[in-house]
């Protein structure tokens, strides 16, 4: 297993994400505890040691799975991390009540790490307000040493992250973004990892393969690849894009069988950084990934001066493409609750006025009428 340093700790490269466990009868919310022990016992065996949970994940099932499958193995042998449910703004005034309820769920005493959860459009003002006093409660809770190292994860765009930083930076020991060769330019993803370079912040990975789908490339692209790496998997491909960004310590995986398990954690028993040639490779698949489902915007703004509604168009079509190329999710839909209802792309009177104008010939009245009834 690789492993990297970070402050005193040496922590596995690869660390197991509990958001997409194996479940019973196709049931989200009943995690299979007997399968997910299984796995925990392999990855402790080949030195896996950080395990990151959260409140939410499967129906608030996962914390308690996770909890019950470490349990067996010594407290000094791995790491665990959760995090504040701020992603629900009625949690904002809750933090002590769910603290204490996941010590309970994972049985442990402390966090090894602790994250705000999802910092993003819908929720920066609520986590930067001090009435709800969380900043001030998790840095209580570090000085007590049940939080052992404090972070936050972050799904927002840019401005987002910057806003949080500028707020809470200094007391930030590490962040966890989504990153993949596909949302390296698609959600700015290297303007994120150079802001924390910036703010010598260590990097967390989350969405390595983008829930499983750069595990599944297309003919083409996948023998483009094993053109230049013959025996590498396109999983593993998405895997070694990620080992070669300065920066990143650990990356999450949300494996939901013993046989991904095996697979990830033999790609992680080397590090193998892609040439520059690999590299450019990689990105090219990543953009032809986006370029088939995306709009082609290019945020030149023409279409929001003849919007007689007001709307930031661009703005909007970049939400209705990470829906598209997702295949749904939830970053679009917390975005456009950040946003008021007279700005949502349901307030588009499909007059065209926009599209007069639009060098890329989008139809962005369509866009728009079906992203309102997503």
């Amino acid at each position: 297993m690789v492993m990297k340093q970070f402050q005193d700790l040496t922590l596995s490269a690869l660390g197991m994400g509990a958001m997409r466990l194996p479940v019973l009868d196709g049931d989200d919310n009943r995690v299979d505890e007997e399968k997910t022990a299984e796995m925990v016992d392999y990855a402790m065996a080949h030195g896996v040691n950080y395990y990151d949970t959260a409140w939410g994940y499967h129906g608030g099932n996962s914390e308690i799975a996770l909890g019950k499958a470490l349990k067996k193995h010594p407290r000094d042998q791995f790491y665990l991390a959760d995090k504040f449910p701020g992603y629900d703004l009625s949690n904002m005034g809750k933090v002590e009540e769910i603290f204490e309820e996941q010590l309970k769920k994972c049985q442990v005493d402390h966090f090894d790490f602790y994250l705000f959860h999802n910092v993003c459009e819908m929720n920066i003002d609520a986590y930067l307000n001090p009435d709800y006093g969380i900043f001030a409660y998790l840095k209580k809770q570090k000085a007590l040493g049940r939080i052992r190292h404090l972070g936050f994860s972050c799904h927002g765009a840019l401005p987002v992250m910057e806003r949080f930083l500028a707020a809470y930076g200094k007391d930030m020991e590490f962040c966890q973004i989504q990153l993949n060769y596909v949302d390296w330019e698609f959600q700015d993803a290297k303007a994120k990892v150079e802001l924390l370079q910036k703010w010598q912040i260590p990097i967390w990975v989350m969405e390595p393969v983008r829930g499983g789908k750069l595990a599944a490339l297309t003919k083409q692209q996948a023998d483009t690849l094993s053109a230049l790496r013959l025996n590498e998997k396109p999983v593993a491909w998405a895997f070694r894009f990620l080992q070669s960004i300065p920066g990143v310590v650990v990356t999450l995986s949300g494996m939901s069988s013993l046989e991904q398990m095996k697979d990830n954690i033999a790609t992680y028993e080397t590090q193998a950084p892609l040439t520059q040639t690999e590299m450019e490779a990689i990105l090219a698949v990543g953009k032809e990934m986006v370029q088939a489902k995306a709009l082609p915007c290019t945020a030149c703004h023409y279409c929001t001066s003849h919007c007689p509604k007001g709307l930031d168009i661009p703005y909007l079509i970049s939400l209705y493409n990470e829906h598209m190329v997702t295949g749904g999710g939830f970053l679009s839909p917390m975005a456009l609750m950040a946003l008021p209802k007279e700005k949502q792309p349901s307030a588009c009177i499909g007059c065209r006025s926009c599209e007069a104008v639009c060098p890329q010939q989008i139809r962005i009245s369509e866009a728009m009428a079906a992203f309102a009834s997503m």
